[in-house]
């Protein structure tokens, strides 16, 4: 006799959780457990599976609150350690930005355009305990009559401090080459001239939006690992292209969908936040985002199945077309070659490298499984999915 199609609630899921009993494994293991049991028993015998990703983020940054002063202050222009925060908010709030670069930068001085510490290195900064030089210039009011300020900041003297990040975890990416005859530096990395690397920026299996492709589980008050602590997903993210081509399974076969998180910073760690400088591009933060997956039915133990070698990505020359607003498809690759360390471009064998680093998001995978089976980690069922694109 056929068996019943499995199906499960968040309900049933976090009692599971609660009583100790849930069966939680990272994409890599379920994508062994799908290809020996079939996605219908695999949804029977697992509950949550746990993804992550851990690479440059540039559309990044902090909410922060830095206190009031006698007499009291309302900021028009803020720096912390020479890099500059928007304070177009309020008196004392500001935002400040992964990838803006500080003012007073002694490599871009030696070498106009390098930039060494920014928006990424302040956020970091703060989460190590340091102590940084916050500036702040004012037009002076009646009931604001302050015009400087100038002190310093740990992250324990900012009454508040938000990670708040616009696009993160982006589904999908290009493979980046450079097919013209010199040297390219871009937010992808340094491109050697007629094609002699290739770099990527993706987890491949263990991404969170590859493991969801239509965004069934994810969407406003998802709950996610975030930086190290906890954070939420608050909206789509900028960018989001639900429509991207896709494979038979659902899967982009570009970049797609994104994220906009945020999570309290006071409660994450450096290990997992770590302003980045790319040489000829300038600064970004590394952000570590994981994501858990109810396997709520048999569709959702097919997506969470999937492999390196079904997922596909398009490679891009960053060298001629990219600069010009043009994207020009030199082939299609999966994650299992790019992993591999070479790929065929053009007919020649092109060595790869990644710009995110599998070794950390199988970390946070298994940190993520870890809070869930000691069930300090509960699902939330979203207020509403991301859209996709229906």
């Amino acid at each position: 006799m056929t068996k019943q199609k499995i199906s499960k609630t968040y309900e049933e899921i976090n009692a599971r959780i609660k009583a100790g009993e849930a069966v939680v494994v990272t994409a890599e293991e379920m994508v062994e457990i799908v290809r020996k049991k079939g996605p219908e028993q695999a949804a029977r015998e697992v509950d949550v599976v746990t993804t992550g990703t851990f690479a440059p983020m540039c559309s990044s940054g902090m909410f922060f609150n830095f206190g009031q002063m006698i007499p009291t202050i309302k900021a028009s222009r803020v720096w912390v350690n020479k890099v500059p925060a928007y304070a177009g908010l309020a008196a004392v709030d500001a935002y400040i930005g992964a990838t803006e670069p500080s003012e007073d930068d002694p490599l871009n001085k030696i070498y106009p355009g390098e930039f060494r510490y920014g928006g990424g290195h302040v956020i970091e900064d703060l989460l190590r305990g340091k102590k940084l030089l916050l500036e702040a210039k004012a037009y002076g009011t009646d009931c604001y009559a302050a015009k400087k300020m100038k002190k310093e900041v740990g992250l324990d003297d900012l009454p508040y401090a938000l990670l708040c990040n616009p696009r993160n975890g982006y589904q999908n990416y290009n493979c980046a080459v450079n097919l013209s005859d010199k040297a390219v530096y871009t937010y992808m990395g340094m491109l050697k001239p007629h094609c002699r690397n290739a770099n990527y920026c993706s987890a491949g299996e263990l991404s969170p939006l590859l493991n969801d492709p239509y965004y069934r589980t994810i969407g406003i008050g998802t709950r996610i690992f975030l930086g190290g602590g906890i954070g939420y997903v608050t909206w789509h993210g900028t960018q989001h292209n639900p429509n991207a081509p896709r494979t038979a399974g659902g899967v982009p076969r570009k970049a797609a969908g994104t994220m906009m998180v945020q999570g309290d910073l006071k409660q994450m760690s450096a290990e997992w936040l770590r302003g980045v400088s790319i040489l000829g591009y300038g600064c970004s933060l590394a952000v570590g985002l994981g994501i858990p997956i109810p396997i709520l039915n048999g569709e959702m133990a097919a997506f969470t199945g999937v492999a390196d070698e079904d997922l596909y990505t398009q490679i891009v020359d960053y060298g001629h077309d990219y600069t010009n607003g043009i994207v020009r498809n030199f082939g299609e690759v999966n994650y299992a070659q790019l992993k591999s360390g070479t790929i065929t471009v053009n007919g020649k064998e092109v060595q790869t490298a990644p710009l995110s680093s599998v070794v950390m998001a199988r970390k946070i995978a298994e940190t993520l499984k870890r809070w869930i089976a000691d069930g300090k980690f509960l699902l939330n069922r979203p207020a509403q999915t991301l859209p996709d694109g229906s």
